[in-house]
């Protein structure tokens, strides 16, 4: 809803919106962030979703949320190097997705992990998206994880540059942090924006 602000002149317009903020971050937040994603993406007319997704749970989810209106819903999937940790999607997974709908990605984590990574684990210090990470987990484990994966998403040309996006991270499982934002490739990330922040934890 777009208001007017009439308390000084030359404010001009500014919008009113809800954000959720849980009390902790965590799965159990995933129903109420989605629905709210859904509520701004059609107050928005929003067609791209971004979801993180390790195993699939929250990507079924948004699927059913979103499909029925058309949106085209981009899950992105911890990359391969945490193969060891048992976090990485499935083949089984991706491929019922992927029946569904939805497109699945999977790649070099546009935040850390990288090459990067290798060096400061082993001789100290911080890349510089390394410190951009840190600083996004500041505000919660999810809002790093939803940038970063709009970031990977754009840079394997599942986005539509000109349009904005929905995106959805969270804190382990599930979902629990939403915003909407302006993509930017990697490269080009100092054009990126976060314009809204719909939901986040209170405490990760």
């Amino acid at each position: 809803m777009r208001l007017t602000n009439t308390l000084s002149p030359g404010c001009g317009n500014f919008m009113e919106i809800k954000t959720l903020v849980f009390e902790r971050g965590g799965k159990h937040n995933t129903d109420a962030a989605l629905q709210i994603a859904h509520q701004r993406a059609r107050a928005l007319g929003i067609r791209q979703v971004v979801v993180a997704s390790s195993h699939g749970y929250t990507a079924r989810q948004a699927h059913t949320r979103f499909a029925p209106d058309g949106v085209r819903v981009i899950v992105v999937s911890i990359c391969h190097s945490w193969e060891s940790e048992g976090w990485v999607m499935s083949r089984e997974t991706k491929a019922e997705l992927e029946g569904l709908g939805v497109v699945v990605h999977t790649g070099v984590h546009a935040l850390g992990d990288g090459v990067g990574s290798a060096f400061s684990s082993k001789h100290g210090g911080r890349a510089p998206e390394e410190i951009v990470r840190d600083t996004l987990y500041r505000f919660s484990q999810g809002m790093k994880v939803a940038v970063e994966c709009t970031l990977m998403a754009a840079d394997a040309g599942l986005l539509d540059m000109d349009q904005e996006v929905i995106a959805i991270g969270g804190t382990g499982e599930g979902a629990d942090t939403v915003i909407v934002c302006r993509p930017a490739y990697a490269r080009t990330f100092h054009q990126f924006e976060v314009r809204e922040i719909l939901a986040k934890p209170r405490v990760p």
